[in-house]
């Protein structure tokens, strides 16, 4: 008997397959979701000026320094700065500038006093001010020129996913078009034909085709573009048909027609151009991989959708990340203590859907059917894979567990 792969031996044969997509560049609006290219440097100091933390008043510390409420410190406001003002009024002893949060902190003052900290606010009207609580220091609430990055600083790192706050970072240091990796074009059949489109009532020994619409999300939340989405029979004539519709594919996943079986179309078809595998783990255990002569990676997953979204959280989604560069692969793991007993299967590791408590620290099985393949429905209550070594037969009450988050 052939031994079992390990799930790491097979993840390491995938992922040798795996080449870079080409970089494009593209504007910063248009790049959520993309994988950086090349460093983003910033563009200008950020702040651009040292500017003000606070709403209150630009003043010179001598003037202010030990004000209290019962030994105030009197000063006449001579000029007013908003934020966005490009002026840099002067002024001397005795005397204050009304400032807003983010405006430039005028040459002649090295601390600002928050309109907290006096008597007359910030009224419109004022013409001078009563500082009852004296700055700490000098400095305070002045935000530096160049206190967050400085000028040819490296603001972001090839191999970053480009997110809200990434985005936001790319913006604030002065980046309006930004090199990612083109998106990974994927096709994903489903095959089987017993599959009917959802909506459709199934007759006798038919099911309706979920893996669809479970690969077809899986794909976009690994920032790759849906390609194509097909559906063919046990017809081995019919893979190489998806195969020619899905030309401009850099990866096609199939689900279904890998096992043993009779009627086994995508094992029929491919079976002198893929390795199918047998990998230690529950589910999953059949799996098909390989790169086709014109450079395309083909996965064949089981057909069982929690076998399904097992193997793409396993192998096909570290593919997918590998090929736009991403610098991190698998999703965070988090360890978490069981709370409830069951058992696993001998000799593979499990993977199993599991409901999580971040508060309580623990994980659970997310339905009674435990890691059964077949439960599509009962597969929208896991937030988590509960990941049990291969070695483990049987789970007990407070075992720590490392656990895949699923966002």
């Amino acid at each position: 008997m052939t031994p079992l792969l390990t799930v790491e031996e097979h993840r390491a044969r995938v992922l040798a397959a795996v080449s870079v997509l080409p970089a494009e560049t593209v504007r910063l609006d248009d790049a959520a979701g993309r994988t950086l290219a090349e460093p983003v440097l910033a563009a200008h100091d950020l702040p651009g000026v040292d500017n003000s933390s606070m709403d209150g008043f630009a003043v010179r510390f001598a003037d202010v320094e030990g004000a209290d409420a019962d030994n105030p410190a009197m000063l006449r406001v001579v000029a007013d700065l908003p934020a966005g003002s490009s002026t840099d009024p002067t002024f001397g002893a005795g005397e204050a500038v009304r400032i807003m949060t983010g405006a430039p902190v005028p040459t002649d003052a090295d601390a600002i006093v928050p309109f907290e900290d006096t008597a007359g606010g910030l009224a419109d009207s004022l013409a001078s001010i009563e500082v009852r609580r004296a700055p700490a220091a000098a400095g305070a609430f002045i935000r530096r020129r160049g206190g967050d990055t400085r000028t040819g600083d490296v603001v972001l790192s090839p191999g970053e996913r480009l997110g809200p706050f990434a985005l936001a970072a790319a913006a604030a240091a002065g980046v309006a078009e930004i090199a990612v990796r083109r998106r990974p074009r994927v096709a994903v059949v489903s095959t089987g034909s017993e599959l009917v489109a959802p909506g459709t009532a199934p007759a006798r020994g038919q099911t309706p085709d979920s893996n669809a619409a479970l690969l077809t999300s899986l794909v976009s939340d690994a920032d790759a573009e849906v390609l194509l989405v097909d559906r063919v029979g046990d017809d081995p004539a019919g893979i190489d048909a998806v195969l020619a519709r899905a030309s401009r594919a850099d990866v096609v996943v199939f689900t279904g027609g890998v096992s043993a079986g009779a009627y086994e179309p995508v094992r029929l078809a491919l079976s002198d151009r893929i390795a199918f595998e047998k990998v230690a783990m529950q589910p999953g255990k059949p799996q098909a991989f390989g790169v086709l002569d014109d450079g395309r990676l083909v996965f064949g997953l089981p057909g069982n959708p929690v076998s399904v979204a097992v193997s793409f959280e396993v192998f096909v989604r570290p593919a997918l990340l590998a090929l736009q560069g991403r610098a991190v692969l698998d999703r965070r793991l988090a360890r978490l203590a069981a709370s409830e007993t069951w058992t696993t299967p001998p000799g593979r590791r499990q993977y199993l859907p599991a409901a999580i408590d971040l508060v309580e620290g623990t994980v659970r099985p997310a339905t009674a059917g435990g890691s059964g393949s077949h439960l599509a429905v009962s597969l929208a209550r896991a937030e988590a894979f509960a990941i049990v070594p291969a070695e483990v037969s049987t789970v007990s009450v407070g075992d720590p567990l490392d656990v895949m988050l699923i966002p």
